[in-house]
């Protein structure tokens, strides 16, 4: 019976992570490997991102993710772009120092690559230059002085 009741309790908790926040889908192998505090913790950030708080923005570069988690890392922050549009995105990451503009720069290009960004249906390969051109202009001239 005891192990009846923590396997009910560990399904209950388990099933109270999201998937989905505010139309940003975590992807499956971060959402699998997560506690359900870290998802709590992964929802503020990303609704506080989507707002433009910068600060929140640095605390999902900094969130953690292990091999192809880091991946979905990605897809959530160019789902972030696409949905705040670049130039209110450009505005968070004037805030960001180098190294933090270096790894959201890698975050969005492994987004593209592997996240399921295809929202016209196509397959294509998108990359960070054709999606977001004056974003990376802007990430460009920042990793550059």
């Amino acid at each position: 019976m005891k192990k009846f009741f923590f396997l009910l309790i560990f399904f209950a908790l388990s099933s109270c992570k999201k998937e989905n926040i505010e139309g940003i889908i975590i992807g499956k192998t971060l959402f699998e490997n997560q506690s359900l505090s870290e998802n709590k913790e992964l929802e503020s950030i990303i609704k506080l991102t989507l707002k433009g708080d910068y600060n929140s923005l640095k605390k999902l570069n900094q969130f953690p993710c292990s091999a192809s988690g880091c991946y979905d890392k990605g897809y959530i922050l160019t789902q972030i772009i696409y949905k705040m549009g670049e130039t209110k995105f450009i505005e968070m990451t004037s805030k960001l120092d180098q190294k933090e503009i270096y790894e959201i720069d890698g975050y969005i290009k492994v987004g593209l690559e592997y996240g399921d960004n295809n929202y016209d249906g196509k397959m294509d390969n998108k990359t960070s230059q054709n999606e977001f051109p004056t974003l990376m202009q802007k990430i460009n001239i920042l990793l550059n002085n």
